[in-house]
């Protein structure tokens, strides 16, 4: 749509006055670009891409948008709230980042470029009151934007949360702050965008989507609580395309588009087949799951687990086939045992476990990342079972520094919970013989499939490392991806556990062992 330029002041006030065209026209706002080759313009006229129109179009009160990459939704947001606050007043904006430093880009790069380069009469007459390093607050009419990692002080009246995704994924304690903090700031009448590409199936924003999700599907009206879901794929974007000559089609890509044309009822051309394949295979490694994330073609794709490199693939298949994953509750006439993975620095998980018949039944899970053993013990405390035998992994008999006295994990174990029976299971002398043993025990296990939902997603994507180099999977379990503490707990039942353990020094022997 082409936005008239105003020739008298008359023409200025009502174009002034119309939030469209502030936005949309390119007259008001500018940003800085990237450039391209041959094109030293960095900077230039905000004029809204077709995604950007198309959530201008459908924003509701609350919104969730998952995306593929590049697609400027935090610079469109960025513009929007600096026009809320300054065009009206006692305006509460603000945008959550995932990150300081990502936080005092999104400040300096986006919202204070915006109004530094506004047209000079109009930034004098919208003068600031404030101008920190986080917050622009105006004199004219006491609206403000602010950019930090958390908005709990206070009402907010317009709130965007950035690669909330990524939050959820890296830190789960400012995404609990998010929720529990940020999102009730905001009134019923308010605005709440959040934004992200998919980062796996576990916290907060998987759960939001799923949610949306369902209400759309369902085709429900929507109340202002409720969120709506955009989706905005790689596919619907003219600029994820290049010239397909040179770019071999395998038939197992071929395969893969055809089944995404028929669930998006349209066709792929040839530039975007090639787009696709030439991005994922240079640029990201040729690893599909991170495609899948980072450029989704429907929105199930974005949370897809790849299988590929997987450990567990086979044996968590063959546990849904066979209805071992469900209902299994604790029996309160059972002893329960629980099987640890107690990082340094990464995260701690545990199974309880009930050995019924012949059924090694997991019934509960639990996982925290840098909260103290006491979290844990509370939490095992608040089931209000017996416990019969806590096995640790090999190096939780390691003493490691403390505040004031050097303990073992073990140690601060058994002065946490006095007369429990702990085990140190041995280290294997290989780890993939640990995790073979997994697999092979893996037969006689079952799951609650509430109660241990994180423990077996994590379970799904434990996997091999990629090496780049050698453009195949390494028999060495990937660790930054936040799923090998679940796995390595199980582990210890595969490695340690005896139905009646009477090891020595409160060691138990290993099936390797035997």
């Amino acid at each position: 749509m082409e936005y008239a330029s105003p020739t008298t002041p008359e023409e200025l006030k009502a174009c002034l006055s119309d939030p469209m065209w502030r936005i949309c026209s390119g007259k008001l706002y500018k940003i800085m670009v990237k450039g391209s080759d041959g094109d030293d313009t960095l900077v230039q006229p905000f004029l809204p891409n077709k995604a950007q129109q198309r959530l201008i179009k459908r924003l509701w009160h609350r919104n969730l948008i998952l995306k593929a990459r590049q697609l400027g939704f935090t610079t469109l947001v960025s513009i929007i709230w600096l026009d809320t606050a300054l065009f009206v007043a006692n305006m509460r904006c603000g945008i959550v980042a995932q990150d300081e430093q990502a936080a005092k880009v999104i400040f300096r790069d986006k919202v204070k470029f915006a109004y530094e380069n506004l047209p000079p009469e109009l930034r004098d007459a919208m003068p600031l009151k404030k101008d920190a390093a986080d917050e622009l607050l105006f004199a004219h009419n006491n609206s403000s934007i602010r950019v930090a990692t958390s908005m709990r002080s206070g009402t907010i009246h317009r709130l965007h949360v950035s690669e909330f995704g990524k939050i959820c994924a890296k830190y789960p304690d400012k995404a609990q702050e998010v929720i529990t903090g940020s999102i009730p700031a905001v009134p019923t009448n308010g605005i709440v965008i959040i934004e992200s590409t998919a980062e796996g199936r576990n916290g907060d924003y998987y759960r939001m989507v799923q949610k949306a999700k369902a209400l759309k599907e369902a085709g429900k009206a929507l109340n202002q609580k409720e969120y709506r879901l955009h989706f905005f794929p790689w596919w619907d974007e003219a600029q994820y395309a290049i010239p397909a000559d040179g770019v071999d089609i395998s038939p197992r890509d071929g395969e893969y588009f055809t089944d995404v044309e028929s669930k998006i009822g349209r066709t792929l051309t040839p530039e975007q087949r090639a787009w696709y394949i030439a991005t994922r295979d240079n640029d990201l490694n040729g690893d599909h799951a991170r495609m899948w994330q980072e450029y989704p073609s429907t929105v199930d794709e974005a949370f897809q687990v790849s299988t590929e490199g997987c450990w567990l693939t086979q044996q968590l298949a063959s546990a849904r086939k066979d209805g071992r994953i469900g209902n299994v509750p604790l029996i309160p006439s059972v002893p329960c045992n629980t099987f640890w993975d107690i990082g340094n620095s990464d995260g701690t998980a545990i199974w309880v476990h009930q050995r019924v018949g012949q059924e090694d039944r997991f019934a509960r899970f639990y996982e925290a990342w840098g909260e103290p053993y006491a979290h844990a013990v509370k939490w095992l405390q608040s089931l209000g079972v017996v416990f019969e035998t806590h096995y640790l992994p090999h190096d939780a008999d390691h003493v490691r520094q403390q505040a004031t006295v050097n303990k073992s994990p073990r140690m601060m174990l058994e002065e946490l919970m006095p007369g429990q029976r702990f085990v140190t299971v041995d280290r294997t002398p290989d780890i993939t013989t640990g995790i073979q043993q997994l697999r092979d025990a893996f037969s006689g296990y079952w799951f609650d499939a509430a109660h241990c939902k994180e423990g077996i997603a994590h379970l799904d994507g434990y996997k091999k490392t990629w090496n780049t180099r050698a453009a195949t999977w390494q028999d060495i379990p990937y660790k930054l991806d936040g799923h090998s503490e679940a796995a390595d707990a199980l582990r210890q039942h595969a490695q340690g556990y005896r139905k009646t353990s009477t090891a020595s020094k409160g060691r138990s022997r290993p099936h390797w062992a035997a």
